[in-house]
């Protein structure tokens, strides 16, 4: 109920795409994971005491195969706004984006009042298993993102393009961790 009180009322369900969206930060004091070793040894993972970051943003539309990021060095309202202008480009001419997302502070409606071809809703309180992206940023770490040192911020911005280039290149991969049956909609 809450998505068609959404979405404009000339929208049709069929026209509408579900995206989920998600921040996470990546930087010096980093992820360590498990690692591979030779029973009996104790492998070295590395800890940088530095605190530089940077935060993705990330949002996929498993319909479309569609994904959008933007790495910066802050969160705020203001960036996020931006975020919500990369989907509303990336959204074809006649659909509607309905962006699922947390409770985050700058996570608010009142940010696409002048962007017409999308909308918010937020997920419930402390419910990441309903969004997928939540698993992007797993993968990101334990592909390319955790054990690891940086050497400074550029050094952390670099890191991440490359792992959600790499990420989003293998569309079966994105279509995999990011698909729900419960976002289709107007499908009948």
């Amino acid at each position: 109920m809450e998505l068609i009180k959404t979405i404009p009322l000339f929208t049709n369900l069929n026209d509408v795409d579900i995206w989920f969206q998600d921040e996470a930060r990546f930087g010096q004091q980093n992820t360590t994971t498990r690692l591979w070793a030779k029973k009996g040894t104790r492998p070295r993972a590395v800890k940088q005491q530095q605190f530089d970051y940077a935060y993705l943003f990330g949002a996929v539309c498993p319909s479309t195969r569609q994904t959008e990021a933007l790495i910066t060095p802050w969160v705020n309202m203001s960036v996020m706004r931006q975020h919500l202008q990369q989907i509303s480009a990336k959204t074809a001419p006649g659909r509607h984006a309905v962006v699922l997302m947390d409770g985050a502070g700058w996570h608010q409606a009142s940010l696409v009042t002048d962007i017409d071809n999308v909308s918010i809703i937020k997920l419930p309180p402390y419910s990441p298993e309903l969004n997928p992206i939540e698993q992007v940023w797993s993968w990101l770490r334990q592909h390319h993102l955790a054990n690891r040192c940086f050497k400074g911020y550029e050094d952390i911005v670099e890191s991440c393009s490359e792992a959600w280039n790499d990420f989003v290149s293998c569309t079966k991969r994105v279509m995999k961790m990011c698909q729900r049956d419960w976002i289709e909609v107007g499908k009948s």
